[in-house]
């Protein structure tokens, strides 16, 4: 069976460029209009977690990078207040692997993949059906040094291979923060910073999305667009 897994660094409910008003319900909706099998997001406000299973209509696990400076609805309120200027600071910053309802899904933990002294970097994993591993990242970005997110990317990648068992298809996806990464055995990145690349399985070759699909009433939703891909083969 086909599976569409698409990855999406939602901004914290941004538009680009950032507005008063946040609009990460609306992301939400929008990601899962078409019923994607998997949807990775990165970038998720902390007190948005209890939230996202009903926006999406989807089944979540989530892993938090950044707890909130303040209790949930306290910092939501306030980041309402100006959602471009109150963002991680406040609301904390997590990410998120959701799945379609009509899948199995067994969550595999999450593991930092950042060094300590820099921002707490993680990258999780679930299982689907039994027999696909699908790791979702958030890597630094650190322009200067690109050994940085280089070597998170290694780390994300040794943590999803660690949970897989042998021969099973394994997914990584999310923003790695560097462009066309290269994972031997795995499918190639393309030219932006989000990518899903795959090992062990057969896919289409990766899309991003047209500016205009994220686009709501004139605005354009977050400063990344969505990346997704399809398994057309894999082990079952």
């Amino acid at each position: 069976m086909p599976l569409l897994i698409r990855t999406w660094n939602v901004f914290h409910g941004n538009a680009h460029p950032p507005r008063r008003r946040g609009y990460l319900r609306v992301m939400l909706e929008l990601a899962s209009a078409d019923r994607p099998n998997v949807l990775c997001l990165q970038e998720l406000p902390a007190w948005s977690l209890p939230k996202i299973d009903d926006w999406a209509g989807m089944h979540s696990v989530w892993a938090v990078t950044r707890p909130p400076f303040w209790p949930g609805a306290l910092a939501a309120w306030t980041t309402r207040l100006h959602q471009g200027l109150f963002r991680s600071a406040l609301a904390g910053q997590a990410n998120a692997i959701l799945v379609d309802r009509s899948h199995e899904v067994e969550d595999l933990g999450h593991e930092r993949i950042s060094d300590h002294g820099r921002e707490r970097r993680l990258v999780q994993a679930v299982r689907i059906d039994g027999q696909i591993v699908v790791a979702n990242l958030h890597a630094s970005n650190d322009a200067r040094r690109p050994e940085v997110p280089g070597a998170e990317i290694g780390r994300a990648r040794a943590f999803a291979e660690s949970v897989a068992r042998p021969g099973e298809a394994v997914v990584i996806a999310g923003d790695f923060n560097v462009r066309h990464p290269e994972l031997d055995g795995y499918s190639a990145g393309g030219d932006g910073i989000d990518h899903v690349l795959v090992c062990h399985a057969a896919a289409q070759d990766p899309l991003i999305w047209p500016v205009e699909r994220r686009r709501h009433n004139g605005i354009v939703l977050s400063d990344h667009a969505p990346v997704e891909l399809t398994l057309t083969g894999y082990r079952s």
